[in-house]
């Protein structure tokens, strides 16, 4: 059990059988009343993120998350389907579970699969990842104004905005957490 007076971003609890992951915590004593815990937290079942009100002092049961490192392997439809390097044992992750994260999975991409106790929870990328552009508009003569962009599509049906110089077929780098263009690869 760990007070919800301990609570720093990440760590991650048992409430009322959901499992948590502390996003911020914010300590407040009013006058002669008793403190408050007021949390921001992330549900790491649904992903949706919600704030609860804690009295200062109270327990919750610390959840231990598992994090396994596996490679990215297909797609079957219902299924994102993942192998362990070590075992090349295969996991199943349903793809309601991963749609954010599906934009940026190419076959041989490795991720860590997160856990608790034996239920798959999601997937954590690296920060970036290099994806080629499949499809891009062509850059309009005379739109050379600082910062022009334009749109593109990558191998993963993701769509995002990129600069003029870059052509179809150029393998980028794209951040995982806001899906837009980082520079060459």
């Amino acid at each position: 059990m760990i007070s919800v007076n301990d609570f720093r971003p990440g760590l991650t609890f048992q409430y009322e059988g959901n499992i948590y992951a502390v996003v911020e915590a914010q300590h407040s004593k009013s006058g002669r009343g008793q403190a408050h815990v007021k949390t921001k937290v992330k549900n790491l079942r649904s992903n949706a993120t919600t704030s609860i009100t804690f009295t200062g002092g109270d327990k919750v049961e610390k959840a231990m998350i598992d994090k396994v490192e596996m490679q990215y392997l297909y797609d079957d439809g219902a299924n994102v389907i993942f192998m362990d390097t070590q075992s090349y044992e295969q996991l199943e992750v349903p793809s309601s579970r991963l749609i954010w994260e599906k934009n940026f999975l190419k076959e041989g991409v490795m991720a860590s699969v997160t856990k608790y106790e034996g239920e798959v929870l999601g997937i954590i990328l690296p920060d970036k990842v290099d994806l080629t552009i499949t499809t891009a508009e062509a850059a309009v003569k005379g739109d050379a104004s600082s910062g022009a962009m334009k749109k593109a599509v990558l191998e993963t049906g993701l769509e995002l905005q990129v600069p003029l110089f870059i052509k179809e077929g150029e393998l980028i780098t794209v951040s995982t957490s806001d899906g837009k263009y980082s520079g060459r690869a």
